[in-house]
């Protein structure tokens, strides 16, 4: 039997040639043999059984192939979620939505707000909020089959309890069955059509409807900004994700449809990732 030292030297000189972070390796030792530090005893004997599982997951990786995938469950906000081929990974970069609402009900005094968020995907973004905000009414609304299924397990998964709405955020049916909130939150597919074409490998195995938005990556924007509005209470707020420099554009459609006090925050690579915007009408903060 191969020694976990062994394995794991072998491997990460792969991922090295692949230009592959160890850490995604380590991610797989960890969960194959079930420890935190399993390196720690790194003379240790693989047996035989786990030395095959190892192998095969990481030469998966070493092609490509993501890593949340080949695990099949990731952490979002410091909550497991199950993630699957047909499913959008949950991205560190998101969590900078569940701030912005946070902050949105801190300020508010919103203990019990209406939330809604659309093109919810695995249901990181819905569960999360539920899960800080245990007396808010949080509904997610998606479309896709995978995702939903996807979606109930991580419900069961992290013990809580949000509406769930099989719907298109392009058209009126869904927002008729979400009816009136307080807050909108979205993180809907804002590639560009140049995006596309140069994706990661990784990235590829994602499905193209929860990345693809459009020539210029704005089309969920300027459809659901208009669309949405009447939903949200006077006073109520849309928050928004976007890709990298499409801050401007996004400012634009919100304000556009007459949206004021907009925020732009930004995630913690630095880069101004998502904005907040009240229904005019409702209180200005300060």
């Amino acid at each position: 039997m191969v020694s976990r030292k062994s394995l794991y030297d072998e491997y990460r000189r792969i991922f090295e040639e692949k230009g592959i972070d160890d850490f995604d390796l380590t991610c797989i030792f960890q969960d194959m043999l079930g420890e935190r530090f399993p390196l720690m005893d790194s003379g240790k004997a693989v047996p035989e059984e786990l030395e095959a599982k190892i192998r095969s997951l990481a030469e998966s990786r070493a092609e490509g192939y993501p890593l949340q995938y080949l695990l099949g469950e990731w952490e979002f906000y410091g909550y497991p979620f199950k993630v699957r081929e047909g499913v959008l990974i949950p991205r560190p970069d998101t969590e900078t939505l569940i701030e912005d609402v946070l902050r949105i009900c801190r300020e508010n005094g919103m203990k019990s707000p209406r939330i809604a968020d659309l093109c919810s995907g695995s249901g990181c973004i819905a569960i999360t909020l539920k899960k800080q905000l245990p007396d808010a009414d949080v509904c997610a609304v998606e479309l896709s089959d995978t995702a939903l299924e996807c979606m109930r397990e991580n419900v069961a998964l992290n013990g809580t309890d949000i509406h769930i709405i099989k719907g298109d955020v392009m058209i009126s049916a869904a927002v008729e069955a979400v009816g009136k909130r307080d807050i909108i939150v979205s993180n809907p597919p804002y590639l560009t059509a140049k995006d596309m074409s140069e994706l990661m490998t990784e990235v590829r195995y994602e499905p193209e409807t929860a990345l693809f938005g459009g020539d210029d990556g704005l089309d969920f924007y300027r459809v659901m900004t208009p669309l949405w509005r009447d939903s949200l209470r006077d006073g109520g707020w849309l928050v928004y994700e976007f890709g990298l420099g499409q801050h401007d554009d996004v400012k634009r459609i919100l304000e556009e449809n007459s949206f004021e006090n907009i925020s732009l925050s930004r995630d913690a690579a630095g880069i101004i990732r998502t904005a907040s915007a009240q229904k005019i009408g409702g209180k200005k903060n300060g």
